[in-house]
């Protein structure tokens, strides 16, 4: 990583603080023997694993305050992996996953970081049918939809790793796609409850994300 610059900075969840190292900005680049370019990520998206997005604290500080306890949770896009982070501070079961190969390499500098133990990290892409998860009581994510086909990759990834009571908590900063999530999910039994993001001095003014709140129990006999 040395062909690269950083940025350092923290972020507070009351009276502990997470540690992040990530990109000093979206133009930084490395990718020498071409191996995110044979995935399909360009060098204009390479970076955008390595930047802290809003979204990304929001569900952080949403996730801090909800019930996790005994919890099996995933993270899906981790990027980063703020709220992988500070779950696992908290001594949460925490398995944390993202496409790019950059992402682990970073998890693991940020855990050494902040002196807790490795987080459980899985590379993986939404079409893939062999990675060794399993399932989830609840799965978490933030910015996720770019692209309407999206939609229907993540919610049959979250189908395939939910068990059948699950929750799910998505943030979305408002790229006009979550309505249309919110009814995919609704195909697998999913109610919905979507709320505006509290703000956060971490946010920049002007953030009108959402964060989607889904939940399935399994019917009882």
């Amino acid at each position: 990583m040395t062909c690269i610059r950083l940025k350092y900075q923290t972020i507070e969840f009351g009276n502990t603080d997470i540690h992040l190292c990530g990109l000093r900005n979206k133009q930084e680049f490395h990718d020498p023997d071409g191996i995110a370019a044979k995935m399909g990520i360009s060098s204009a998206s390479w970076p955008i694993f390595g930047i802290l997005w809003p979204s990304s604290i929001v569900l952080a500080k949403f996730i801090q305050d909800f019930d996790t306890d005994k919890k099996r949770i995933l993270e899906v896009g981790c990027g980063l992996g703020l709220t992988s982070l500070m779950l696992n501070k908290q001594g949460d079961d925490i398995t944390a996953t993202d496409h790019h190969p950059e992402v682990n390499r970073f998890l693991k500098r940020n855990t050494t970081l902040n002196n807790d133990p490795e987080i459980p990290f899985e590379r993986v892409d939404w079409t893939d049918k062999t990675d060794t998860l399993g399932l989830f009581d609840l799965i978490i994510g933030s910015d996720l939809l770019y692209e309407d086909e999206h939609i229907e990759l993540l919610a049959k990834f979250i189908e395939s790793h939910a068990l059948q009571t699950c929750q799910i908590v998505i943030v979305d900063p408002g790229r006009g796609r979550k309505a249309k999530l919110v009814k995919r999910l609704s195909l697998s039994g999913f109610s919905n409850h979507t709320q505006s993001a509290e703000n956060s001095p971490e946010l920049p003014d002007g953030y009108k994300g959402y964060v989607l709140i889904f939940t399935r129990v399994l019917a009882s006999k």
